[in-house]
């Protein structure tokens, strides 16, 4: 069970990584990356990042990977001034497959409608 602290700075994580992709990070790769949730432990020491990305191209997704995990440091530097926690959470970014689980679904429902 997740209580409200918890759920509170996964939602500030999320509205603030956000806004560090657009505004500081300058890497190409992370430009189409958009963070679509995040889950932290109980004791706020570890921030799970999940991303979503609109290629679904598997060199577009592992380049961008590759960015996420180069600008971790510096994304994780941003979050420490504006999140007001003793210490900032330890960050890994994943890719969230539900949003293209969720396409191939739509997709496959349009096409049973075709038919």
């Amino acid at each position: 069970m997740t209580n409200y602290r918890n759920r509170r700075v996964a939602q500030e994580i999320l509205k603030e990584v956000n806004q560090i992709l657009r505004k500081t990070v300058r890497d190409p790769r992370v430009e189409d990356v958009n963070i679509t949730d995040v889950q932290v432990t109980g004791d706020l020491q570890q921030a799970t990042i999940y991303y979503s990305i609109l290629s679904d191209l598997a060199s577009d997704k592992k380049a961008a990977q590759t960015g996420l995990d180069k600008s971790t440091g510096l994304i994780r530097r941003e979050l420490g001034k504006v999140l007001t926690l003793y210490k900032t959470p330890e960050i890994v970014f994943e890719l969230d497959e539900s949003v293209a689980y969720g396409n191939k679904i739509d997709e496959m429902l349009r096409n049973l409608n075709r038919d």
